[in-house]
This record gives C-alpha cells, sequence and structure tokens, in this order.
C-alpha cells in the first residue's frame, strides 16, 4: 500500500513539473494564470446574456471585427466580443490580450487546426463559453452541434469533432480538471458514437453519446439528476489518500481528483463512472408498504480503521457500508443483522425516505390534474407527498446559492448530503414555492434561509402568499453582506464555513421569537413623474430617507454596473467607504426638516429645530451591517408587553424615549434622526453610541416636498414627491438561536 502511495506521489510530481515546464516555454507565447480564470468567472457570473445572444448580433455584421462567422476575429473583434458577452465595456484590456493570446497559442490534440497569428475561430471561441456557462448538458451538446455542422447537413466529421473535443479540454483546464485523465474518456466518447463506422456522426448519435458518458456531462454542468438513485457527481479534489468505490484503485496525482456523488459521497475515477453499478440510496418509496418502515440505506465506503456498529471491530480497507442517514459503519458481513434506522444524530431535521411517497396520476389520492399542482413532481415523472413522522420537526432548507460569494453553492452541496436531498431547494430553481408547496401537509416543521437578508424577505413573502395551513418558523444561515436581522436573532454576522451540524444542532435549540412586518404604501404626486420603481412594499428591517440612503442608492448604481468590483464582503465596505466620504463631502440630503413632514397616527412631528441631514424608522436593532441606532436605554422598560400591545400611544418625549427599548413584537416602530454621513461612520465604529431618538409609533404618514433618495432593508431607489403610509402587516415567526455562540463561528462585524 505504501508503494503505491508514493508511486502515486512520484507520478504526480513528474506530471506537475512537466506542466510548469510547459507554462514556462508557453509564457511568451501567451498564457492565463489562475488568477485570471477567477476574474474571467466574476464576470460571467453576472453577465445575463448567452453565446447565442451575442452570435446573432456577429451574424448580423453589427460587431466591427467580424463579418463572416467561419471567418477568423483579430484582436480587436475578439475584445468586442468579450465585452459584449460579459456585458462590460471596461473589460481589462491586459486581461482581454492574454485570452486572446491563449486561445491563439492553445495545442488542439490531434486537431488539424489551420494556425494564424492575427487571429482566433469565433466557433471556437463560442464552443468554450458556451460549455462554461449555465444550462443543461442536453442544451450545451445541441448547441456545440450547430456551431461545427458549418453546411448545416446535419454531420460532423472526425476534425470537427476533434476541434470540439479541444474546446472542452481547454473548458476543463479552466475548471481546474486533471485533462490527462480526461483526454482518454472524451476519446472514447468519440469512438463509441460513431456506431456505423463511417467517420461522421449526426446530431441523434451525438446527443445520445454525450448524455450516457458522466464524465462528459459533469464537464457540462450538470445541474440535477434525472431519476431517483442517479448519483449527482461533481469534480472534487481530495487533500489525503483516496480510493475508486469501483475499481478501489488510489485516486492518483498530488491533487487527487475524482467524481464524488454530493449526495451519498460515492467515490470513481472519471474513467470508471461510466462502470458505476452501485445506484445512489433513494430519497423516497415507491410502494405504501414501505410508508413508516426506517430501513437503513447502505452503500459502498472505504471505512478503513472504523469500527463495525454491531461487532465494534474494525473494518478493513472496502469490506464495510455506511447508512447515508445514519452514518452508522458495518462490516458487510454484518448488515444481515440491521435494526431499524433512526436516523443518527439529526433525526430532529431529516425528512427521511419512508416518509415520502411516490403515486401516478391516476392514483386514487389524487382525482384531477389541480390536486398534482400542490406536489413536488420529479424529472422522470412520479409525483411524491409527504406522510407525516411523529416525533419530528423536518427542515425545508432554501438556498440562495449566489449569496456570499461561492459559499452558497457549497452549503447547497453540504446540506444535500447531511439531510435528504428532496428537503434541499435552490431558490434558483423555480424559487420556494415548490418547497412550500411539498410541506404543506406537515404541521410542525422548521425552515432554514440560506442567503441575506433579502433572500430571507423573499421567503417571508411566500409564506404570506402560499396561506399555509401553519406558518413555520424561520431560522437564518447568513450569507449575504449586511445580515442585520440574522445578527439581531443571534444567528451572526456571516457564515464562516464551520460545521453545518452544528448550524443544525443551534437550530434544535432555537427558541421562537415573533417579528413584526410593515406595509409600506407610496403614493406619488404626479403618477405620471419618472422615478424608480419601489423595490418591496413590506419592511422587516427598516426604512430610511436622506443620507444612508443616498450612500445606498450610488452602491446600488455602481454595482449594477460593475458587479464584478462588489465580489466580497471586503470589497463591498470598501466602496461603501468611498461613497460615505463623498456623501460626507457634498451633502446632498442637508436641511431635511424643509424637504419632508412627519406625522405619527396623525400626530405631527416637529422636526424644525433640528439639523438633520437622513430620517430612519427601524423595526431592529441592526441597521447597515450591525450599527444599532436606537442604542442601548438609560434603564429597562417596565412596561408590560400586553400593555404595550393594547396602548395607542405615540410617545415624541425625548426624556421618556431614552428609557424606551426596541422589541421587534410589540407592534411599534423606531424613529430616529441622523445628522449626516459622518455620524453614520461613528455609530458603526462605536464613537457614538446611538442616532437621535424621535418617536415609538404603530403608525407613520411621511410626505415628500422634493426628490428623495430612499431605501427598504437596503435596497434604494430615488422617488419623486410622494407621500409614505406605514402600517403594521403581520407577524412572523422566527427562530432566535441558542445565547452562546462557539468561538470563530461567525464574523460578527
Amino acid at each position: 500500500m505504501e508503494r503505491i502511495f508514493v508511486d502515486s506521489l512520484l507520478t504526480g510530481l513528474s506530471n506537475t513539473l512537466h506542466k510548469l515546464a510547459t507554462m514556462a516555454q508557453s509564457e511568451d507565447a501567451g498564457s492565463v494564470t489562475p488568477v485570471d480564470f477567477i476574474q474571467l468567472q466574476e464576470y460571467m457570473e453576472y453577465s445575463t446574456l448567452r453565446v447565442q445572444d451575442v452570435l446573432k448580433e456577429f451574424h448580423s455584421g453589427d460587431k466591427q471585427g467580424q463579418t463572416k462567422f467561419e471567418e477568423y476575429m483579430d484582436a480587436a473583434g475578439f475584445a468586442q466580443f468579450l465585452k459584449t458577452y460579459l456585458e462590460d465595456e471596461d473589460f481589462p484590456e491586459d486581461l482581454c490580450g492574454r485570452l486572446f493570446k491563449y486561445f491563439q497559442h492553445f495545442e488542439h490534440d490531434e486537431a488539424e487546426t489551420p494556425k494564424r497569428e492575427d487571429g482566433v475561430f469565433l466557433r471556437d471561441v463560442s464552443c468554450y463559453f458556451s460549455i462554461l456557462e449555465d444550462g443543461q448538458p442536453r442544451e450545451k451538446l445541441e448547441c456545440t452541434f450547430k456551431l461545427y455542422d458549418q453546411d448545416g447537413n446535419g454531420l460532423l466529421d472526425s476534425s470537427e469533432v476533434d476541434r470540439i473535443i479541444a474546446q472542452m479540454m481547454r473548458a476543463a483546464e479552466y475548471l481546474g480538471w486533471d485533462v490527462t485523465e480526461l483526454r482518454p474518456v472524451l476519446k472514447d466518447l468519440m469512438g463509441a458514437i460513431d456506431v456505423d463506422g463511417s467517420g461522421s456522426v449526426n446530431l441523434d448519435e451525438w446527443i445520445k453519446g454525450g448524455m450516457n458518458n458522466v464524465p462528459l456531462l459533469v464537464l457540462l454542468g450538470l445541474k440535477m439528476t434525472e431519476r431517483d438513485g442517479q448519483h449527482s457527481w461533481r469534480m472534487k479534489h481530495f487533500n489525503k489518500p483516496t480510493y475508486c468505490n469501483v475499481c478501489q484503485g488510489m485516486l492518483l496525482g498530488l491533487a487527487k481528483q475524482g467524481l464524488c456523488c454530493t449526495y451519498c459521497k460515492y467515490t470513481v475515477h472519471s474513467q470508471c463512472a461510466n462502470k458505476t453499478a452501485e445506484q445512489c440510496p433513494p430519497t423516497f418509496v415507491r410502494s405504501k408498504k414501505e410508508l413508516g418502515v426506517p430501513a437503513h440505506d447502505w452503500i459502498s465506503a472505504d471505512c478503513s480503521s472504523r469500527k463495525c456498529k454491531v461487532c465494534h471491530k474494525k473494518i478493513k480497507h472496502f469490506v464495510g457500508s455506511r447508512c447515508v442517514w445514519c452514518q452508522e459503519m458495518r462490516h458487510d458481513d454484518c448488515l444481515k443483522s440491521c435494526v431499524t434506522c433512526e436516523c443518527g444524530l439529526l433525526k430532529d431535521h431529516i425528512l427521511p425516505p419512508w416518509a415520502i411517497y411516490a403515486f401516478s396520476g391516476d392514483d386514487n389520492t389524487s382525482n384531477s390534474l389541480e390536486d398534482t399542482s400542490m406536489f413536488n413532481v420529479t424529472p422522470d415523472g412520479h409525483i411524491l407527498q409527504i406522510v407525516p413522522v411523529p416525533d419530528i420537526h423536518p427542515l425545508l432548507v432554501f438556498v440562495n446559492p449566489k449569496s456570499g460569494g461561492k459559499q452558497g453553492e457549497r452549503v447547497l452541496r453540504k446540506f444535500q448530503y447531511l439531510l435528504n436531498p428532496r428537503q434541499i431547494y435552490n431558490l434558483r430553481n423555480g424559487g420556494p414555492v415548490p418547497g412550500l408547496n411539498f410541506f404543506r401537509s406537515l404541521h410542525d416543521y422548521r425552515i432554514l434561509v440560506c442567503g441575506g437578508d433579502g433572500t430571507v424577505g423573499w421567503i417571508l413573502d411566500a409564506i404570506d402568499k402560499a396561506e399555509l395551513p401553519v406558518r413555520p418558523p424561520v431560522a437564518i444561515l447568513p450569507l449575504g453582506t449586511g445580515n442585520d436581522l440574522a445578527r439581531c436573532l443571534r444567528w451572526g454576522g456571516g457564515y464562516d464555513g464551520s460545521d453545518l451540524r452544528d448550524v443544525l444542532k443551534d437550530i434544535a435549540g432555537s427558541v421562537l421569537a415573533p417579528m413584526d412586518r410593515w406595509t409600506v404604501q407610496v403614493i406619488p404626486d404626479d403618477p405620471t413623474e419618472d422615478g424608480d420603481p419601489v423595490p418591496y412594499p413590506i419592511i422587516n428591517n427598516y426604512f430610511s430617507i436622506g443620507v444612508d440612503a443616498s450612500i445606498a442608492h450610488r452602491f446600488h448604481h455602481m454595482r449594477e454596473k460593475h458587479p464584478h468590483k462588489f465580489s466580497s464582503r471586503v470589497k463591498n465596505k470598501l466602496w461603501y467607504f468611498e461613497f460615505a466620504t463623498s456623501e460626507t463631502i457634498s451633502a446632498s440630503c442637508k436641511n431635511l426638516k424643509d424637504c419632508l413632514t412627519i406625522e405619527c397616527c396623525g400626530v405631527p412631528l416637529d422636526i424644525t429645530s433640528l439639523s438633520l441631514e437622513g430620517i430612519a424608522v427601524v423595526n431592529i436593532p441592526s441597521m447597515h451591517g450591525g450599527s444599532n441606532l436606537w442604542g442601548e436605554s438609560k434603564k429597562a422598560d417596565k412596561s408590560s408587553h400586553h400593555a404595550l400591545d393594547k396602548s395607542a400611544e405615540v410617545i415624541t418625549d425625548r426624556e421618556l424615549l431614552k428609557t424606551r427599548s426596541q422589541d421587534m413584537s410589540d407592534k411599534r416602530l423606531e424613529v430616529l434622526g441622523l445628522e449626516g454621513a459622518m455620524e453614520m461612520g461613528q455609530i458603526y465604529t462605536g464613537l457614538k453610541s446611538a442616532g437621535l431618538r424621535l418617536a415609538q409609533t404603530p403608525q407613520i404618514t411621511i410626505k415628500t416636498l422634493k426628490p428623495l433618495p430612499m431605501q427598504i432593508d437596503g435596497e434604494p431607489w430615488m422617488q419623486p414627491l410622494c407621500t409614505i403610509h406605514i402600517t403594521h402587516k403581520n407577524q412572523a415567526n422566527m427562530l432566535m438561536a441558542p445565547p452562546s455562540k462557539r468561538s470563530g463561528f461567525f464574523h460578527l462585524k
């Protein structure tokens, strides 16, 4: 075993040194670095165009540097392609130049491609980017076929197929794959699809062959499985000795690489993926007899040095199995002494497969097509319905994969492994409605929202509209940048990548915390006057007018124009500081007292003697990523909670307000005055305790006398003259995390 490991290290070292030497030789010819690839990926993530959209413009001859699709693009044409595709006229010239040289000097494996020093083929560039962009593998296979079927005869010859392989290899290199292992896999594919040996393939052969090749599907970005029991593969690098579950051989190389199933962690070599015999464990049952029967689902696993749950002896290499639900490990010979599966430490959160039943549209449980609209339907046509399981609180997980950079995607995969994939929903695929409908029959479950405050607001609004029999409590895994609501509920200021089992443990120990939600009605003085649309008619966190909204509006406008410049929390804070500094100098919202009037339940609020640049109406004790504008009160509020609920009293007395504390369930809003951007910075850094307390009220009316910047929960807009009414809407059931948080688990600031 040691000899195999040493040989693998030497092989990997040799390959690495050869690659470094090759890179050094080609450096002058033009190469791109991993940093370049990361930067390119950031641009691609924020672009809304697809390759086919750009090709329509190039076909029409509207773009400089390109007249015919078959011809080469020169450097100017290539730059125009990138600027159009990535929707950024300021795309860095140096990066564009390196990418141009990269395409010029990339060596096509066994492809007879004409060489020219003044340009690159548009179809090669288009094929490369079409492989990398979002979309289903079948669509990408059809797209690449049509790109190279220039004569439209529905056939590709061997040289054209080789050129497609070259672009796939290039895309794999971009994604960090070991292309030396992928190359023979793709070559085998090309040999398999030419079934008649004619030297050419048609579209049907091309798609059928591609859809049956697992590594190729992973490369093309397979996002979902077609049927239950199918592995959900992704390319993964391993930092320790790892073995293939098919051939039981070691994954070789310094950067050990293989395909790993997101759901069950079954791991294989790329070339062994098409030989996989063992299926992924089912996520639901197909017979009513299996409902409520808690059975183990075993999968072959490398259980070396682990102890068997039955005989308590160590399990040798590849003679053991693991249950995907309770995580128990046993010798293969000990599987016969099975007892019921209790889902292990996460039993309170897991929706087990024996609680999900698949039935057809002809089943007696559904009498019409409308009945099935509330259920979960699998890609292969199974209609799923949940049967309640006593004494557990299944967790419905919503993940925004775009939140927190790449954190959302990693969190999505981890939860798909820890829980049943059927209870994890990617919000980019249909939003929250399918998940809420699927869990509708349950009366005792929780929701976990993985994202920023905007994502949380989206889910709360969806719960309102779904008219569920019960309003499930909601916990938060903060992935955004501000995360003010998550801070107030003790979930922290940002997920730091720690073990998600700890998050699930905190959810189990959380307590219910009702939170007020408010309706905002904006009535323009002149409905015909142009203005930004109001982003959201509900307040969960805060509403503001003036200085802080002006900063947020500038920040939002710049991020919309150059999204790649706002790819991390650190960058966002630096930009925010820059805009706050410029607002301090310009003071665009000074003399706010002359620009609006405020009434609290019909009682005018006098601000004529105050020098303010902003008004904030807050529902929770956190704003702008942790700033408590209301601050600490002089003494505890002695009024009873019931008295506050029944009272319609508006409090504007400054001395009395100093004693009033915030409560996000008291059906009251706090109104504050802000003196300027400098004061906001002082509050955020702790140099000043709070803003100026103006009122506590259950209802507010604001009338503006000139156009002003406004924001709701961090979403800014410029509003012409209007009247604003803010009234109580309802209460959301939120979950408050336990008071003690482990050090290093969350960033609190």
